[in-house]
């Protein structure tokens, strides 16, 4: 328990080290990174509250769609932001091209590693995770249409509030999934609970959990 809690908060507070690496970059940032930074920019609070603003409506959204959420769920909403804020204060502005590229790449990589933390602490995926995944059982539809839907919605209304669209989108969109597909059994610490199915199953190898998409 205490390397699983340990292993939560670390994860959590890389995580949002890695959003202000990559907002810092300022060649583009995730979907739902575009929309806290146009968010933050019509209403002049600060990134990360935002951040928590929104993780805390999301985990309001889990309610009519019948997710439980986790005490990492919870902690999620409220500790990302936080290091995201701690991080923009730490890392200068208006680099030069090569530095702003290093930075996303520290960025990108250095979140895969925090997703994976996190997640393999199994003490609940992030508000938007559940969010997909609650559309997904409530429509029915494959996981990848509602997370598309959902992440172009939020892109799109972020780009139009003057959120950051670039290069870096794109390059997170296809780069964050397969990073965290190696990160992610790194780090996912076996339950007793994964025995038990083991055994019922008959199978030599636990069930892994449902991780969708590393999205916060």
């Amino acid at each position: 328990m205490t390397r699983r809690i340990l292993q939560l908060l670390i994860g959590l507070f890389l995580y949002g080290i890695a959003i202000a690496l990559i907002v810092r970059a300022g060649i583009g940032v995730s979907p739902w990174d575009v929309l806290t930074q146009g968010v933050s920019l019509k209403t002049g609070w600060g990134f990360g509250l935002i951040t928590i603003l929104i993780g805390a409506l999301l985990l309001l959204l889990w309610i009519p769609l019948r997710q439980k959420p986790g005490i990492g769920t919870v902690l999620n909403v409220l500790l990302v932001g936080l290091a995201a804020d701690l991080g923009l204060w730490l890392i200068p502005e208006d680099l030069v091209l090569w530095a702003r590229i290093l930075l996303f790449s520290a960025g990108l990589l250095t979140l895969a590693l925090a997703t994976g933390l996190y997640l393999g602490a199994r003490f609940g995926a992030g508000p938007r995770d559940g969010l997909m995944t609650g559309v997904h059982e409530l429509t029915g539809w494959p996981i990848w249409v509602g997370r598309s839907g959902i992440e172009l919605t939020v892109l799109g209304i972020g780009w139009l509030l003057g959120g950051n669209v670039g290069i870096g989108t794109l390059l997170f969109a296809v780069l964050i999934g397969p990073l965290c597909g190696i990160t992610i059994p790194w780090f996912r610490i076996d339950l007793p609970r994964d025995a038990a199915d083991s055994r019922l199953s008959g199978s030599a190898e636990p069930s892994a959990p449902l991780l969708d998409s590393p999205a916060n």
